[in-house]
């Protein structure tokens, strides 16, 4: 439905006709060794948040334990990223409370990723970390190993950040978020900028850590794949919660959306027309774009496009501005503002295409 799909697509086509370059062995063991957590890890007690006339949090109440796999997922302009941002301490709350357990070494993978040196060779930026990280088994892995297996080939391991393409980019982020080995995970929309390799091995990580992953995405897949607890924001505060796997949470919608569409179905009528000559006239159906909403059609992509890279602005100046509670209040503001903009505009592409393309 969106540009931005359409590019996942172009990226699947690539891999398709370049299959014999992407190798992700499927026994890849990147097993991190992590601090014990607690039982009890955040705690969110009666928060309230509100932007404008939008209502984020509404006197939310949550205990996220150890081990819990939380989706999130929902609108557009509904909150999501600022819940992570408010568990990650990036952004106040209008009232309640945010207690992080004594235990917990969180890393966040924002959509914005960190300020990166481009004259920084990449093993060297990962050296900044540690020479090595302790796995499971106790042994050390060596910043060697583990960009080989995050898909980073040894000749690749001197070059240049800056010549690296802005997948790989993002890629190299998350090894380093990785390697600090975090007990919890925030994840916001990671299937957005990562390649299809990268995601294996990311499913990989979280098919054997053993800590807390709370995760923002409307990648149905991934979401089925990484939890089994949901958040589904529906906006306006409103927050469904579900436990269960979301391919489940679909199922359920489904089932109990059949008794209602009975109901009406029994309800309904036809009455039969005895005189064709006192019928109404059928509303003729739309086959195709009036001129106006062709013009409309035609530029409403490059504003999607636009509005992206302000949302992808907006992102940036909130993660420079990360410690300034005042500007990232201002920032959320126009950020929410900005994905209502893009909901609606994606739901009017929607529309206009089904007539553009008969």
């Amino acid at each position: 439905r969106s540009t931005k799909q359409q590019g996942r697509i172009n990226r699947f086509n690539d891999l398709k006709d370049n299959l014999n370059t992407l190798q992700v062995d499927n026994d890849v063991d990147i097993s991190l060794g992590q601090q014990r957590l607690g039982k009890k890890v955040i705690e969110l007690k009666d928060a309230s948040l509100q932007f404008d006339r939008q209502t984020i949090l509404d006197h939310f109440s949550m205990l996220i334990q150890a081990n819990d796999r939380i989706g999130i997922t929902g609108i557009n302009g509904a909150g999501k990223s600022s819940l992570l941002n408010v568990i990650a301490g990036r952004l106040p709350l209008d009232s309640g409370t945010v207690t992080i357990g004594e235990t917990v070494k969180m890393a966040y993978y924002t959509q914005q990723t960190e300020p990166i040196p481009g004259d920084k060779r990449i093993i060297n930026y990962l050296q900044d970390v540690g020479e090595t990280v302790l796995n499971k088994q106790g042994e050390h892995v060596s910043v060697t190993e583990l960009l080989e297996e995050f898909l980073f080939p040894r000749s690749m391991h001197g070059t240049l950040i800056r010549k690296l393409s802005g997948g790989e980019q993002r890629r190299l982020y998350l090894l380093k978020l990785l390697m600090q080995q975090p007990n919890v995970l925030l994840l916001d929309e990671p299937t957005n900028d990562l390649d299809i390799g990268t995601l294996t091995v990311l499913e990989n990580y979280l098919d054997d850590f053993s800590g807390t992953v709370i995760t923002v995405s409307h990648d149905r897949y991934f979401l089925d794949k990484v939890g089994t607890k949901l958040l589904i924001f529906d906006g306006q505060g409103h927050i469904e919660r579900y436990s269960g796997r979301f391919s489940s949470y679909l199922k359920d919608q489904k089932d109990a959306a059949k008794p209602a569409a009975k109901a009406t179905a029994t309800k309904t009528t036809a009455k039969p027309v005895t005189d064709d000559s006192t019928a109404p006239l059928a509303k003729k159906a739309k086959v195709k774009l009036t001129y106006a909403e062709q013009l409309e059609y035609d530029k409403i992509e490059g504003v999607i496009e636009q509005l992206d890279s302000h949302k992808s602005e907006i992102e940036a100046a909130m993660a420079a501005n990360a410690s300034d509670y005042g500007k990232l209040a201002d920032l959320q503001k126009e950020l929410t503002k900005t994905e209502q903009t893009i909901d609606e505009k994606m739901d009017r592409w929607d529309y206009l295409s089904q007539y553009a393309e008969a």
